[in-house]
């Protein structure tokens, strides 16, 4: 079980990178396009969603991967149980505001396309469509959030904490 839920963080970690090469890409060919004469239409859009998209793709695999910042210089040496206490409080806020997040994220989905927004480019694109990617990457931050809750809950390390292990603060 637990390969496929690191198989699913890794592939919102390779979402996250395709949306970079994307925004690369779209970027390259405004500029070969402005050497020859013409232009991208809403390449500045497309860019853009691409540069949210990867932001929130990117959320659940770092977060997995300890990537996210952490100050450990004092919980490092506390004792088992107040660092076990401290974990779960933490991990239940940081559920509690992350579902309230996914849950606003995909109301502004559901808004948009009720609402049938468009942007304002050169091309019209339904605004709910690159919203998408914020819905689906908070809801896998969500699930590695939940993921390492009950982890903690169940007496493991969590994932996050596994990479801060394999580091020894103290020979920095």
């Amino acid at each position: 079980m637990s390969s496929i839920r690191d198989k699913f963080y890794l592939a919102s970690g390779y979402a996250a990178g395709f949306c970079i090469a994307l925004i690369m890409v779209v970027i390259l060919l405004q500029i070969v396009g402005r050497i020859f004469g013409f232009i991208i239409p809403s390449a500045e859009d497309v860019s853009g969603y691409a540069l949210a998209a990867s932001t929130f793709f990117g959320l659940a695999y770092t977060f997995h991967e300890g990537g996210h910042i952490r100050v450990t210089l004092v919980i490092q040496k506390w004792p088992a149980k107040a660092r076990f206490i401290q974990e779960l409080i933490v991990l239940l806020f940081g559920l509690g505001l992350a579902c309230y997040m996914t849950y606003y994220c995909w109301h502004m989905v559901y808004e948009s396309y009720i609402f049938e927004e468009v942007s304002h480019g050169y091309i019209p694109i339904p605004i709910w469509i690159p919203q998408i990617p914020m819905g689906l990457g908070m809801l896998a931050l969500n699930l590695a959030i939940l993921d390492d809750l009950v982890a903690v809950l169940r007496k493991q390390t969590p994932s996050y904490q596994q990479h801060e292990n394999d580091i020894n603060l103290e020979e920095i």
